[in-house]
């Protein structure tokens, strides 16, 4: 069964997409630590980010560099914060996460519930960027 990032990316569902090129897409969490937390995720399904071949994870990188980018363009943080947890979805997946302070990394506080509206617009402002 595809994961939930394969049926964003073959549009079965929707999703914020932000950025996209032929081997990577980025899109913004529904459920966020902060407003413009966003996921950077090859498009090959694979589960373990080192399970990827060398070239498709120095791209995933490069990918995610340039999406960072964009980001903080579009939200006002100090940083953009990243890691790799891969235990909530089996496909390799990069949370760019903008910060202001280090708790705004902690993955064990609650999430955030954005409105659409307010999810639609900061994808729009992050895709204006990239």
């Amino acid at each position: 069964m595809p994961s939930i990032f394969t049926r964003i990316i073959n549009r079965e569902i929707p999703g914020y997409i932000v950025a996209e090129d032929e081997r990577y897409i980025a899109f913004l969490d529904i459920m966020p630590l902060t407003l413009g937390h966003t996921l950077v995720v090859p498009k090959q399904e694979v589960d373990f980010i080192f399970d990827l071949d060398d070239d498709t994870l120095a791209g995933l990188h490069v990918f995610a560099k340039r999406v960072a980018h964009a980001v903080k363009k579009a939200v006002p943080c100090r940083r953009i914060g990243v890691a790799v947890i891969g235990l909530e979805v089996p496909h390799v997946h990069v949370h760019l996460v903008p910060m202001n302070t280090m708790d705004d990394l902690n993955f064990t506080r609650p999430k955030l519930r954005p409105e659409k509206e307010t999810l639609a617009q900061i994808a729009t402002d992050i895709k204006a960027a990239f």
